[in-house]
C-alpha cells in the first residue's frame, strides 16, 4: 500500500473525454471547470490521463487544443495530471455503426498536414491516435506518426484483414474500445471485432462497465488475449461521476438516465458514465482477480504500454 491507501502507484486513463460534469470537448470551457474535473480524478486515484478529443473539424480541435494547453501552462495541478492527449478522430468510419456517436461530416482521409497543424496546437502532446486503417494512405500516415514516438489504436473501423496487416506492419500495436463502435448486428463469424481481437500484435482496449460489454463478453474476450495484451479504460464523458441528466460531448447532447447509460438522441451509446474506481472494482468482479491485480490493469499496465511514468 502506499501513502494514500492505494495497492501499487497511481491510477492511469488514457481515454478521459470529461468526468462530474465537465465536457473536455466544449469550446467554453474554462480554467475552473478543468481544474474541478481534474481534482475529481485525482480523488479517484488517478495520477494520470490522456485528456481525449473525439472527431470535429480540424480548426475546432485545434482550438480546443490551444485553450487547454494554455491551462495546462498556467495550472500545474493541471499539467501534471493530463500527460497528453489521445486523439479519437477525425480519421474515424463513417460508415453508420461504426462511427458510433462520431460525428460524420468531419471524418477524412489521415493527412500529414492536419496532424501536423493539430500537434502544434497540441504543443507536441498528442500521444495517442485511434484511426480507422481503411482510409486511403493510412500506412504511411501510420508509419510517419509511430516514427515520430506516438502510439497508433484501431477503432471505430470495418478494416478487413488485410488492413490490418498493413496497420500492423506501419505500427500500430491497439484496439481502442474493441467490441465497441461497430453496428449492433454484424455477419456471425466475418467481422472487425473476430479480427481484431485475434490479432496477437494488438492490444486490446475495453470498457469494463457491464453495459459496453456484458461480464461474460468481457470475460470471454480477456480470455482470447496473451498476457500482457489487455489494457482498461472508462472511456469517461462528462456525466461519469455526476448525476443523470442532460450533457455534451461538444456539440453532440447526451442523454443519461437512470441507468447511467449515455445515449445520443438515436440510441447510440455516447461515451460512458463509468468512473475509474468503479471500473477497477468491476474489472476484478467480472474476471475473477484480486483487487491488486485489477488495480494494477489501470495503473502499472496502461503507464509502462504509453510511457509514462506515474506517481505513487
Amino acid at each position: 500500500m502506499n501513502s494514500i491507501g492505494y495497492p501499487s502507484n497511481g491510477l492511469f486513463d488514457f481515454q478521459i473525454n470529461g468526468f462530474r460534469g465537465v465536457d473536455f470537448q466544449s469550446e467554453t470551457l474554462a480554467l475552473a471547470e478543468l481544474r474541478y474535473a481534474i481534482d475529481q480524478l485525482e480523488r479517484e486515484g488517478l495520477t494520470g490521463i490522456f485528456l481525449t478529443l473525439i472527431t470535429a473539424s480540424e480548426d475546432r480541435l485545434c482550438r480546443q487544443f490551444e485553450r487547454i494547453e494554455a491551462m495546462r501552462a498556467s495550472d500545474p495541478v493541471i499539467a501534471d495530471l493530463v500527460k497528453g492527449y489521445h486523439l479519437e478522430g477525425p480519421w474515424l468510419s463513417p460508415k453508420s455503426g461504426y462511427r458510433g456517436a462520431h460525428p460524420p461530416g468531419s471524418m477524412r482521409a489521415p493527412t500529414l498536414d492536419a496532424y501536423d497543424r493539430l500537434q502544434n496546437a497540441a504543443g507536441g502532446n498528442i500521444r495517442l491516435i485511434t484511426l480507422a486503417p481503411e482510409w486511403p494512405g493510412s500506412p504511411e500516415f501510420i508509419a510517419s506518426v509511430c516514427r515520430h514516438g506516438l502510439h497508433v489504436s484501431l477503432g471505430h473501423t470495418d478494416a478487413s484483414e488485410a488492413e490490418i496487416d498493413d496497420a500492423i506492419r506501419a505500427g500500430a500495436r491497439y484496439c481502442t474500445h474493441l467490441g465497441n463502435g461497430v453496428p449492433l448486428t454484424l455477419a456471425r463469424h466475418d467481422n472487425v471485432i473476430q479480427r481484431l481481437l485475434a490479432r496477437d500484435e494488438l492490444t486490446a482496449c475495453f470498457i469494463p462497465d457491464g453495459i459496453h460489454l456484458l461480464p461474460f463478453v468481457l470475460k470471454n474476450f480477456f480470455r482470447a488475449k496473451p498476457a500482457g495484451k489487455v489494457l482498461f479504460t472508462t472511456d469517461a464523458m462528462a456525466a461519469a461521476g455526476a448525476p443523470e441528466g442532460q450533457y455534451t460531448i461538444g456539440a453532440l447532447s447526451v442523454r443519461v438516465g437512470a441507468d447511467r447509460v449515455a445515449r445520443e438522441p438515436g440510441g447510440q451509446f455516447a461515451g460512458s458514465t463509468l468512473t475509474p474506481s468503479a471500473g477497477v472494482a468491476l474489472t476484478a468482479r467480472y474476471l475473477d482477480l484480486d483487487y491488486a491485480s485489477a488495480w494494477n490493469l489501470w495503473s502499472e499496465a496502461p503507464a509502462k504500454a504509453f510511457g509514462i511514468e506515474l506517481r505513487s
